[in-house]
């Protein structure tokens, strides 16, 4: 191997991102009808429970898994099939009323196009997505989604860069519209994300998360400084709720009051609790996500917030220190 002249290591990546750059942004001025007829045929075969088939081979193949895993994340059937092993039994797993999303930059690879006439066979509809709409793959196949590269970031113009990304980018344009357009919402996302730090930002709610009623310290109106103190000592949590004689939360009085009304007024032991406590204090309801208690956490200084019913009653607090736990960052 020759050796290699000196080269602006940082001019080098400039060249080649900016030729990623240009693939997606061409792609994106082509995009037509295609596009909108795509996502009606992805609907359709959503409607009617069948799946979505993404198959290529070279770099294609990890795009089209990729694409596959998007989809079912996104709560659409896909599977990725290897065009070979589909020509030696995997077409099994392909049925009438199923879309295939068929990956091929030149759409001349004769291991795409022979797996074209099977499909149809069966009763699958084809989409070529690749880059030549008079390729013999965008003429095989039902449907033509093309994506535009002007070049490859390989200086070469061998090793596939910049299509690939544009392949990649498009693919996912269309999960992202058809999500969209379905209205698929986090809830949704999270049933399909059960595990991990993305399912308990999703899923989790303040009810999951919070110490209930009878792990929190409560005092009624009547009661002194002391008697919160020492609920507070006894339940841990740093803050004592006060409720009046229905039983309604109307203020809090938190071990960090207590310190400043020592240094304040000296002795407050015997006082009464409705004078030193605070009053309106921030409160969250139980069947709001976690998640929402962590940001009014990092936008406030509190570090409990008591949880309430519709009727404003105590039902139970969070603690912040509790959430570092649940990594629900």
């Amino acid at each position: 191997m020759p050796a290699t002249a000196s080269i602006d290591l940082r001019q080098e990546a400039i060249k080649v991102l900016r030729a990623e750059m240009d693939a997606i942004e061409a792609t994106l001025h082509s995009l037509d009808h295609r596009f909108e007829q795509v996502i009606s045929l992805i609907e359709a075969v959503h409607t009617a429970q069948r799946k979505v088939i993404f198959t290529g081979i070279g770099k294609n193949v990890f795009i089209a898994q990729k694409l596959a895993a998007t989809f079912n994340s996104t709560g659409v059937e896909a599977i990725f099939i290897d065009p070979l092993a589909a020509l030696h039994g995997d077409l099994g797993l392909c049925k009438e009323g199923d879309l295939a999303l068929i990956f091929s930059n030149s759409g001349e690879s004769d291991e795409l196009i022979g797996l074209i006439p099977p499909l149809k066979r069966l009763g699958v509809t084809t989409v070529a997505v690749t880059k030549e709409a008079a390729s013999r793959l965008a003429k095989a196949c039902d449907k033509a989604l093309l994506y535009s590269v002007p070049a490859e970031a390989c200086p070469l113009q061998l090793a596939p860069t910049a299509s690939t990304t544009a392949a990649l980018a498009l693919g996912d344009t269309l999960a992202m519209v058809f999500l969209k357009k379905r209205g698929f919402r986090a809830e949704d996302f999270a049933k399909y994300h059960p595990s991990g730090t993305l399912g308990k930002t999703l899923l989790l709610k303040v009810s999951d998360v919070m110490r209930p009623r009878t792990q929190m310290a409560v005092v009624e109106r009547k009661s002194l400084v002391i008697d919160a103190l020492n609920a507070i000592t006894n339940y841990k949590t740093g803050v004592a709720a006060v409720i009046d004689e229905t039983g309604k939360l109307i203020g809090v009085f938190t071990d960090g009051d207590f310190r400043r009304l020592v240094i304040k007024i000296g002795n407050p032991l015997q006082e009464s609790i409705s004078a030193h406590m605070i009053r309106n204090p921030k409160t969250i309801n139980s069947d709001v996500m976690a998640v929402e208690a962590l940001k009014r956490f990092q936008s406030s200084s509190v570090n409990q917030l008591i949880v309430v019913d519709e009727y404003g009653f105590p039902v139970g607090v969070v603690d912040s220190q509790d959430l570092p736990k649940l990594k629900l960052v």
